[in-house]
């Protein structure tokens, strides 16, 4: 299995940032020096990630991350980076729950100090599942678990989703409502519409993509029930495991206010995304590994909700992750890194999953 080159992140220079965070440091811990500096590896699309040790008696924590707002010369995936929204969201969900998040530090509204607002936090210890290669592909420490390690990674992952969705209260998670009318599911969907809209603008529409639209409007659930504060990218590549337990649940800069499903269908589909991908290049990948039917069950026997809709929801998913590979493909083109693409569909590498959804025969060839 082969990978394309990938895609610029940031016109940012690392040694830069490193020079002018201990000058920012200093304003809060005079005598501060910042040192180890270091990008990670899985560096995400979005936001940019720094990791760093603080150096200074009266730190509160030596190794720390730094999550900075997307440089707005990268052609970013996100129209808005709201630091201070995702700010809260942590600090309300390690007072609410006990759901692992890192503690966080210090929140930099002005841009002036790195270039954009930005907050510390306290650097999590572990292992990621890998999105490259993807944890379902040979040689990584997932795949090369036992099915029962899985399993409690399993477990253990759809319990953070549960804990969340059930402790954390539901009014406290309304300022993440977008603005409009209508339902917080509507609303939600409607955000995706508005960023569909700021993704094409100019560039070709995907008919994919509307045509996924369409199909939600005609499977719009009945009963939506309530919505809860949903982490949004709630995928395992998000979440940093101490052995097979969850340490740290990471990227809250998606995070909503919407029914529960919204998080389980990201949960699920976000694997299924990579477990096709992998058995495409002739791998078995890990066809026993967080099936959308055990999820369900396991979720369900957590808190007492059965999960409703979910073929919507999966499709949701799928037609939301589909937006975004449209807009890195857009950025590749303007870096030069790619052409425009002659089919609009084409930069969305799960066109066939997503085109089953619509026709609402994906689950039902799916082994």
């Amino acid at each position: 299995m082969t990978t394309a080159p990938r895609p610029r992140t940031t016109t940012r220079d690392p040694e830069e940032l490193a020079a002018r965070l201990t000058a920012w440091l200093r304003t809060r811990l005079p005598g501060a020096r910042v040192t180890d500096v270091a990008v990670p590896t899985s560096n995400g699309m979005s936001s940019e990630t720094l990791l760093f040790t603080v150096d200074h008696p009266d730190a509160p924590v030596r190794g720390c991350a730094l999550r900075l707002a997307a440089d707005p010369a990268a052609y970013t995936i996100f129209p808005v980076y709201d630091m201070a929204r995702q700010y809260r969201v942590m600090r309300l969900v390690a007072e609410h729950t006990d759901v692992p998040v890192p503690r966080v530090l210090w929140l930099e509204r002005d841009p002036a100090p790195l270039g954009a607002p930005f907050f510390v936090m306290a650097r999590a210890e572990g292992r990621v599942p890998p999105d490259v290669m993807p944890y379902t592909y040979e040689g990584n420490w997932l795949h090369a678990a036992t099915d029962a390690e899985r399993a409690r990674l399993e477990a253990a992952t759809v319990s953070v989703l549960a804990r969340l969705h059930d402790r954390f209260p539901p009014g406290e998670a309304e300022f993440l409502l977008p603005p409009g009318p209508g339902s917080p599911l509507r609303r939600h969907v409607d955000a995706q519409r508005a960023y569909y809209a700021w993704v094409t603008d100019g560039l070709p529409r995907s008919p994919l993509i509307e045509a996924a639209f369409d199909r939600l409007e005609a499977t719009w659930p009945a009963d939506e029930g309530p919505a809860v504060l949903s982490w949004g990218d709630a995928r395992i590549g998000n979440i940093v495991y101490d052995g097979f337990e969850p340490a740290a649940v990471l990227d809250w800069e998606m995070a909503g206010c919407a029914p529960r499903e919204v998080d389980l269908g990201w949960t699920v589909y976000l694997h299924r995304f990579f477990q096709d991908l992998t058995v495409s290049f002739g791998q078995p990948g890990l066809p026993g590994f967080l099936r959308r039917d055990a999820v369900e069950r396991r979720y369900a026997g957590l808190t007492g909700h059965t999960p409703r809709d979910m073929d919507f929801y999966t499709l949701y998913a799928a037609l939301r992750h589909a937006i975004v590979m449209l807009r890195v493909t857009y950025r590749q083109v303007h870096f030069g890194e790619a052409e425009v693409p002659e089919d609009p569909d084409g930069p969305i590498l799960h066109h066939a999953t997503l085109t089953a959804m619509v026709q609402d025969r994906y689950w039902d060839e799916c082994v």
